[in-house]
């Protein structure tokens, strides 16, 4: 199972914003300190926004910010909003294509319990588990320690 860049991208932003809790960042901020397209990041930080995760301030001096403690951001909630389309094979939800076999299909069984599996092992953590590291990682995404958590 792979999950989609822009998965991953999601990911990255909640990740700097909860390393850079005390001050507002800015798209061209995240994209130079991840070495990533800001129109990329532009449409993943829409969509974070439109779910409630970021909160936007407009204007001279303003940008983005988490809108949930890191805590109460669960990883498997984010990748179920980001990845619409979890099937691993195509006669899982929400595909369910259709397949002469599937009334006795252990391939099918087998898939549908790695997936539930891949989900359950996500659902353990949050995104504060995923900053714990926060010295370093602020340092490798080239974020002042007075602006990152200790």
């Amino acid at each position: 199972m792979r999950l989609t860049t822009y998965s991953d991208y999601a990911l990255r932003v909640l990740m700097y914003l909860a390393l850079k809790s005390d001050g507002l960042s800015t798209i061209a901020e995240i994209a130079g300190s991840y070495n990533v397209s800001e129109a990329h990041l532009m449409k993943v930080v829409h969509q974070l926004g439109v779910a409630g995760y970021i909160e936007t301030v407009r204007g001279r001096g303003g940008g983005l910010r988490l809108a949930r403690p890191v805590e109460a951001i669960g990883l498997a909630e984010v990748i179920r909003m980001t990845e619409p389309d979890m099937a691993v094979v195509s006669c899982l939800k929400p595909l369910n294509a259709p397949c002469k076999i599937n009334p006795c299909c252990v391939l099918k069984r087998a898939m549908e319990r790695a997936q539930q599996a891949f989900m359950d092992v996500l659902e353990g953590y949050t995104l504060a588990d995923l900053v714990v590291p926060s010295g370093r990682l602020s340092n490798l995404l080239g974020i002042s320690p007075t602006a990152s958590t200790q």
